[in-house]
C-alpha cells in the first residue's frame, strides 16, 4: 500500500514538471505602432508561407510523377496536348460569328 501510494504521488509530481511549463502565460507577442506595421508584416508572414506552401507542392507534384512509369507521363501529356488544342479550336470556332 505505501509503495504504491508512494509511486502515484511521484507520478504526479513529475507530470506536473512536465505539463507546467507549457501551461504557462506566454511571452506577450509584438505590438505595431501603426496599423501600416501591422498590416506590412502580417503580408509579409502571408508571403512567407505562400512561398514555403508553393515550394512543398512543388516538391509533392516532383515526387509523384517520379513514382509514376512512363506510359503514364505520356498518356497525360498527350491529354494536355489535345485539351489544349480542343480549347483552341473551340475558341477560333466561338469568334466566328
Amino acid at each position: 500500500m505505501i509503495k504504491s501510494r508512494n509511486f502515484i504521488i511521484l507520478f504526479v509530481v513529475l507530470f506536473s514538471v512536465i505539463v507546467m511549463p507549457s501551461c504557462g502565460s506566454s511571452k506577450p507577442g509584438q505590438t505595431y505602432a501603426t496599423v501600416e506595421q501591422a498590416e506590412k508584416a502580417r503580408a509579409k508572414d502571408k508571403k512567407a508561407a505562400a512561398k514555403i506552401a508553393k515550394k512543398q507542392q512543388k516538391a509533392d507534384k516532383k515526387e509523384f510523377w517520379s513514382k509514376q512509369s512512363k506510359e503514364a507521363k505520356k498518356r497525360v501529356k498527350k491529354t494536355e496536348k489535345e485539351l489544349k488544342k480542343a480549347g483552341k479550336k473551340k475558341k477560333r470556332k466561338r469568334g466566328v460569328f
